[in-house]
């Protein structure tokens, strides 16, 4: 096997080696079928027990109780910014939403289009450098949305908001699903592309709580409702068997650790690993986001200067450490350390990164 990289793009992002290694074992003969799991009908029996096993995984990970639906639809997080307010707008009631960065903006701007929505809180005064304090939603309001995780600024929200018994909390955590323990009664909606923390790009695991289905207008087109996916278990349309396997091995890999308990663990060292060498970089390094705010997953940080950063992120791809550039809409650096991102991985960015700051001063 050639020699593999460190990976720390946003997304797609790393996945286990084990867990590669088992689909490429399988991925001519999937357990003696003899043709591959993309090849295999969505309705037989072979992947039906893939199937229910991943979310089976997902439930039990999670803690999800079975008051809830788990779904694995197609559209990415985007297409739930839209599926959300299409599916639990109540009429004559506000939407509110918590704005701390770009994907709150998409998810905004789409459920303005279905009625009248409250930004209730925003960091966006201070470049969406921290999660909002003290955030109060409306006992009126159709739904509260918040997103856990900000990839872009690297903030996360390390202690959720409340909502009276009749305003659901909706939470898009596509970049931090299961990097740590939460309570998921919490929430009537979580939702979360796969391509970051659970899988690979072309699936999004959405979890409602049962009765918020019957909320959609019954005219509503049959795909765009939860329901329709709920009610034929994610099978109403051919979903996308691979990617879901994909998942399947990788939420084996991390039940096979201990599971999100000890990843938590895991991530929050990794976490400090990086941290550390921003906060003792005497201003060489300068974290993007405050520190109550701090994301397990992104950490994102600056240079004294773009021509460093440009160097910064060219040196470490010489040493095997790539997608360290910054987003192209806020620039810097971000190491995007999800759960598949080993310790080792860590650390040899880390080593990297005193390095260059004793090479650059």
């Amino acid at each position: 096997m050639t020699k593999r990289v460190y990976n720390f793009y946003a997304g797609p992002a790393t996945l286990p080696l084990q867990v590669l290694k088992k689909a490429q074992e399988q991925l001519l003969d999937f357990d003696n079928t003899g043709i591959s799991l993309m090849e295999i009908s969505h309705r037989s029996k072979q992947y039906d027990l893939v199937h229910k096993e991943a979310s089976n995984l997902v439930r039990q990970l999670m803690g999800i109780s079975n008051e809830y639906k788990i779904m694995w639809l197609q559209g990415g997080a985007s297409s739930q910014f839209w599926m959300v307010p299409l599916n639990l707008k109540i009429e004559g009631k506000p939407m509110d939403y918590v704005n701390t960065g770009t994907w709150s903006k998409k998810a905004i701007k789409e459920a303005k289009y279905y009625g009248k929505v409250n930004v209730v809180a925003s960091s966006e005064d201070k470049n969406f450098s921290y999660i909002p304090n003290n955030i109060i939603f409306s006992d009126d309001a159709s739904y509260a949305h918040i997103t856990g995780n900000n990839t872009i600024y690297g903030t996360e929200y390390h202690e959720w908001p409340n909502t009276s018994p009749d305003v659901p909390l909706v939470c898009d955590m596509s970049s931090n699903i299961m990097d740590k323990k939460i309570e998921a009664n919490r929430f009537g909606i979580i939702y979360a592309g796969a391509q970051k923390n659970i899988g690979p790009a072309g699936v999004t695991l959405v979890i409602v709580r049962e009765d918020l289905l019957d909320r959609v207008d019954e005219n509503t087109p049959t795909m765009q409702k939860w329901k329709t996916h709920a009610d034929k278990d994610s099978l109403f349309n051919t979903p996308p068997t691979w990617a879901i396997y994909i998942c399947k091995l990788s939420l084996e890999y991390l039940k096979s650790i201990g599971g999100v308990s000890a990843i938590e663990k895991i991530n929050r060292d990794k976490a400090n690993i990086l941290y550390d060498i921003i906060d003792k970089s005497d201003g060489f390094y300068k974290g993007h986001a405050k520190k109550d705010s701090r994301s397990l997953m992104n950490i994102t940080f600056r240079l004294p200067t773009e021509e460093l950063e440009q160097k910064c992120v060219s040196d470490a791809i010489d040493q095997g450490l790539i997608g360290l550039k910054g987003h192209r809409s806020v620039g810097g650096m971000r190491a995007s350390i999800y759960n598949a991102m080993s310790k080792e991985g860590v650390k040899k960015l880390a080593n990297f990164l005193i390095e260059f700051k004793e090479k650059n001063q």
